[in-house]
């Protein structure tokens, strides 16, 4: 903000005592822009004590004024020749009253053509941000802009006041075009070198189950399982919570089964209206009832020909489509709605659910004959929690994936980052655990920052605290004892260094040591 000039600088001494009512009283604390200009008198100024403190002839002060303006006229000049930003200034209508070089150069036009003519002249008119903020009393903050094909800013807008009216805006736009064209190779190249790193890693690595991560016991017998069924014909049914990765599992088996070059086709049976679940499974036959397509269509068991047909959610199949699908378990044919031709199928079942489908049988919302169909093989996938040692490996799987995504580099935690993520019960296993490192990566992307506590949801500080109080079972299994032997407390620091991927200070924690108590035994023990 420029400073004004005061009245009292450029006042003339009181000789005599002045006639006040042939004058304009003003303090002799008032500053020229407080001068109502249309009355063209003589100023008289006053201290607070009501003495007269010097006089200004209307000539002085229109002679000041028209100085001060051409000073200001001058700063505003020079201001707008040395930025680098693009500078627009407009009246009350919309008409460009000031155009700087950096707007001349990004816009390819004059300022002697633009000046005095409406900026809708020049721009489509929702693309001019700056008439917004007039029109609507509002400012405008490094907003993201195209006003033109190929050019691209960052806008800074605000309405100009003057006794609180509007009488114009001012907008500043910084040109981040290079910078848009050098994100969108980046990503480009990012998407392309990722599709490469895939296609290598694929063709190296053929595992049917390489999406499925994790190493320890639990998820390991489970894959053992799933190997071994996928070999066969046989039903399977998998269970375990949402977001455990059944559907992986199922994709799995189906790729590493006789069937991998046929279609995989997936139904959440939870996600159909009962109303068309018939239809989608097994198509429909023209004219099978109002609104349907003309020569019928198939449902998802021709879609699935030869192949696999993956119904997760089984649980929430409702019961007569139950008897259905049994009668096509069965008889291994089916029959398209408004159909009389019964149709072969060669597909292999694979169903999932995260209900007991046992306690389901019992209160009789589940077929008892369809369950032990399904059921001949059953795999149970563990909840994240019961494997706590697959988390650091997660992590590393997501951190890398959503930085190559959002073109970020892969930020570095806290040690009580990766602690409170360690000992998490995860209700919402890995989908949950996935969405976290998503946001991890979004709020926290900047270079070099580092991912503290308040980076992750309000719930886990909540959690961190009732975990202080009570720790997890995992702590407990890890704790070292007093007296343990050399060997086994070698073998835990071991573990806990590899549980947190080396990661000391979590290591610490999980083991109940100190860092420099944990320091100390590695230099002990010849681990560091």
């Amino acid at each position: 903000m420029m400073q004004d000039a005061r009245l009292q600088e450029i006042a003339l001494p009181v000789e005599g005592l002045l006639n006040e009512e042939e004058m304009v009283v003003y303090s002799n604390t008032a500053e020229l822009k407080e001068v109502d200009v249309g009355i063209q008198k003589n100023l008289l100024l006053k201290n607070d004590q009501g003495e007269q403190t010097g006089w200004i002839p209307y000539t002085t002060f229109v002679e000041q004024l028209m100085s001060k303006y051409q000073a200001l006229s001058s700063f505003v000049q020079a201001f707008l020749a040395t930025a680098d930003d693009a500078i627009t200034v407009v009246n009350e209508k919309g008409e460009i009253i000031a155009w700087n070089k950096r707007s001349e150069e990004m816009y390819a036009l004059k300022a002697e053509d633009v000046l005095k003519k409406p900026i809708t002249n020049f721009f489509k008119k929702e693309a001019v941000m700056l008439m917004s903020a007039i029109t609507e009393g509002t400012s405008i903050t490094k907003q993201y802009n195209q006003p033109k094909p190929n050019i691209h800013v960052l806008i800074t807008a605000l309405p100009v006041y003057l006794n609180h009216n509007i009488i114009g805006g001012i907008s500043i736009e910084r040109d981040i075009s290079e910078l848009v064209k050098l994100n969108n190779e980046l990503s480009t190249t990012t998407a392309y070198l990722h599709d490469l790193e895939h296609n290598v890693s694929h063709e190296k690595n053929r595992s049917p189950f390489q999406k499925i991560k994790g190493r320890s016991s639990t998820l390991q017998q489970a894959l053992t399982l799933a190997k071994k069924v996928a070999a066969t014909d046989a039903p399977v049914l998998i269970t375990g919570e949402s977001g455990v990765g059944k559907e992986l599992f199922a994709e799995g088996i189906h790729l590493a089964s006789k069937r991998a070059n046929k279609p995989f086709v997936a139904i959440n049976c939870g996600a159909i209206p009962a109303s068309l679940f018939e239809s989608e499974l097994f198509g429909y036959e023209q004219g099978a009832f109002t609104g349907a397509v003309k020569g019928g269509k198939k449902g998802k068991f021709d879609a699935a020909k030869e192949g696999t047909i993956f119904l997760d959610e089984i649980g929430e199949m409702p019961l007569e489509l139950q008897v259905k699908l049994l009668r096509v378990l069965q008889e291994k044919t089916f029959y398209r709605v408004g159909g009389a031709q019964p149709i072969p199928i060669d597909v292999r079942i694979v169903a999932a659910t995260n209900r007991t489908l046992e306690k389901m049988v019992e209160e009789g919302s589940f077929r008892e004959d369809l369950y032990y169909r399904l059921h001949v093989i059953s795999i149970s996938i563990p909840p994240l929690r019961e494997r706590n040692e697959d988390i650091p490996e997660l992590i590393q799987l997501f951190l890398k994936e959503f930085s190559l995504k959002y073109a970020k580099p892969i930020p570095k935690m806290e040690p009580e980052v990766m602690y409170a993520l360690l000992t998490y019960r995860w209700p919402g296993n890995i989908r949950q655990l996935r969405n976290i490192i998503e946001r991890i990566v979004i709020l926290g992307g900047d270079e070099n920052e580092v991912i503290k506590l308040h980076h992750l949801p309000e719930g886990f500080s909540t959690f961190t605290s009732a975990k202080e109080k009570t720790p997890p079972p995992v702590d407990e299994k890890m704790k070292m004892g007093k007296r343990m032997p050399a060997q086994d407390e070698a073998g835990q620091i071991q573990a806990a260094l590899s549980k947190t991927y080396g990661n000391k200070s979590a290591a610490a924690k999980l083991l109940g040591v100190s860092r420099a108590t944990l320091y100390n035994k590695m230099k002990k023990y010849g681990l560091t």
